[in-house]
Formats: C-alpha cells, structure tokens, sequence
C-alpha cells in the first residue's frame, strides 16, 4: 500500500509540474521547445515551486540564467521580491556595506544608515548573480550569514533577522574552483542545495527560431506593430550561425534585424548588418560529427548509418514542407519520384516487410 501511494504522489506532483509549465507564469514568458530546454524546466518548476532549497544555477554568459532565477521567485511561496546583487561590483571595501548595509557614520560618507541586499531580500528571494566572482576575504561572511540568517550592519552592533530564499548563478566550474581553493568549499555545498545548468544555444538549436519570433514578439509590442515574419533565407541565416554569447547573443542580432528593418513584408537579408559576416557554414559540423560518433559507438555499420541518415533528412524536409512531397524533394535535391520510392521503402522497412 505504500508504494501505491508513492506512486499516486508522484503521479500528481507530475500533474501538477504539467500545469505550471503550462502556465502563463511559464510558458508565456519562456520560449523553447527542444527536449533539452524542457527537461531543464520541468526540474526547475518541481524545485522551485515545491521547496524552499537553496539553488544553484551554472552555465555560459548568456544562457539565461537570470531569467531562470526571476521564474524561481515567481513559483516559489515566498511573497517578498526579488532582489538581485551583483557579485562582481563588490569590493572588500563596500561589499559588507552591499550585502549587509551600514549605520549612519560607520565609514567616511556613511551620511545615513542604509539597508543592504539581505536587509531587502526578507520575505522573497536573494540572488546572488556571478557569486563566483566573490573575493575569498567576503565569502566567510557571506557564509555566516546564510547559515545563521542573521547579519550585522555595518558599524552595528545588534543582530538582524533575516528569512529568504537564496539563488546563486556563476559561469565558472565552482568545483574546480573549490579545488584550487579560489571557493570555500562549505560555502558551495550551503548554496548548492540543488544544481542545475543552462544549456549553450548550441546544444538547444531546435529553440533558436522559436526565440527569435519571441524576441520579434517584444520588440512589436513596445512599438506597438504586428511582429514581421522571417525571410526563409534570414531562418536560415540564424540556424546557420554562431552565437559566441548563446541567448543574449540572438536577441542581440535579431535586435539589430527589427532596427534595419523597414517597410511592409518580412524581415529579409538585407536587413543583416554590414558587419554579419555571410559565410558558408562549417560542414560536417561538431554536432554531426558528435552523432555519427555515438552511431559507431553503439556498433552501427556503415550502411544502417547512411539508411537511417537519410531517413532522417526525408523526414525533416517533410516536416518542414508541412507534407509536400515535390517541396520537400526539391529541397533533399532529388526528384518527385525518386523521393516517393525512398518513402515507400523505408515503410517497408520500418514495417517488418523484406
């Protein structure tokens, strides 16, 4: 009976993750639908909305992982904000003044007393961004004051309650910093109650059209127009090129495609900025490559492989087409006919017949 139970739990708490993603808390502020940005969400949601641990966020610079902090506080039963503190503006100087504030006279141009990040963050969520920048001289402090939830101002001398819930973000391996000794150890386990990591837009590519039409989205709607659709050739533009910066690098060039941008119809190359370089893509490219590797790995010879490439590639093309075969023959280059046949064939297969 109690592993009927437990089973019953999980089945509603999946029921119940399954709402929040639907949710306009969600999914009508994050766009993205690959396998890979979804998993990450589901884990986020179940966290966020059903704890109160303390979560870790690392990734790449511009993989989002400010935005996943906000959707954290937005699910999370906290009814405080959300305050944000910026780890790479502190100084062993200002910095307990930042996280914990200071008296009126505590240090030269302390005119007044003043409250600091822990202070702001009672009742909601503390963020601290980039916390791997933090000098080591600060991190003892900040330690202190997350296990006790208590802190002193700065030229104070009582103690201050403080209950919030802590979110921290870095691109650097804290692992490895701890190692080399650049991170206190007992501060990473403190604030690594649970880990997650924001994907490169490499490794999401199925979501780089879907957050482009978003980021389209927004900017129509502060200018209040219609959003303008995407050029079949300016798709393929940025499916084909890199985005060093991940997220923030594609907002940033379909930014510059809207400002361009002029005139009734879509959004077509000429739009691109003289300094986006038209080059041939790299080709075979790491992902490819990465895939014929796992192909051969799992023992696969070379006919299955280019059977089941090519499957893949009608499949895709008539995907895209919505069906059509003679669009999507003309895009495999190959004809009507020839493309039929391979269709045929590969149902035959996939259906048992010799």
């Amino acid at each position: 009976m109690i592993a009927v139970d437990q089973v019953l739990a999980r089945l509603r708490r999946w029921q119940a993750v399954a709402q929040l993603l639907a949710s306009t808390a969600v999914d009508g502020r994050l766009a993205g639908g690959s396998h890979t940005w979804l998993a990450l969400l589901h884990e986020v949601v179940e966290i966020a909305a059903f704890s109160q641990a303390s979560i870790l966020i690392t990734g790449e610079t511009g993989t989002g992982k400010d935005v996943l902090a906000q959707l954290i506080h937005r699910l999370s039963a906290c009814t405080g904000g959300f305050t944000v503190l910026d780890c790479t503006t502190l100084s062993p100087e200002l910095g307990g003044s930042e996280l914990f504030g200071h008296e009126r006279g505590a240090y030269t141009g302390a005119a007044s007393a003043r409250d600091g990040a822990f202070a702001l963050a009672d009742g909601g969520v503390l963020f601290l961004d980039e916390i791997g920048e933090l000098p080591l001289s600060m991190q003892a402090q900040l330690l202190r004051a997350i296990q006790e939830r208590q802190y002193k101002r700065v030229g104070g001398n009582s103690w201050q309650p403080t209950q919030f819930r802590l979110v921290c973000a870095t691109n650097r391996e804290l692992e490895a910093e701890v190692a080399r000794g650049a991170f206190r150890a007992d501060l990473f386990y403190r604030i690594a109650g649970w880990r997650c990591r924001t994907p490169p837009l490499r490794e999401r590519q199925d979501d780089i059209l879907p957050l482009a039409h978003y980021f389209l989205q927004e900017l129509a709607q502060l200018a209040r127009q219609t959003p303008p659709p995407l050029d079949p050739a300016v798709r393929e533009y940025l499916l084909l090129r890199d985005y060093p910066g991940n997220v923030r690098d594609l907002r940033q060039t379909v930014t510059r495609l809207w400002h361009r941008h002029c005139g009734p119809g879509p959004i077509t190359i000429g739009a691109l900025p003289p300094d986006e370089a038209l080059l041939a893509p790299a080709w075979p490219d790491p992902q490819f490559e990465a895939a014929i590797g796992r192909a051969l790995a799992l023992g696969m010879d070379l006919p299955s492989i280019t059977r089941s490439a090519t499957e893949t590639a009608i499949r895709l093309a008539l995907e895209e087409e919505q069906g059509n075969n003679q669009r999507a023959a003309a895009r495999l280059g190959i004809t009507d006919r020839a493309l039929q046949i391979r269709r045929k064939a590969a149902g035959a297969r996939n259906n048992g017949v010799a």
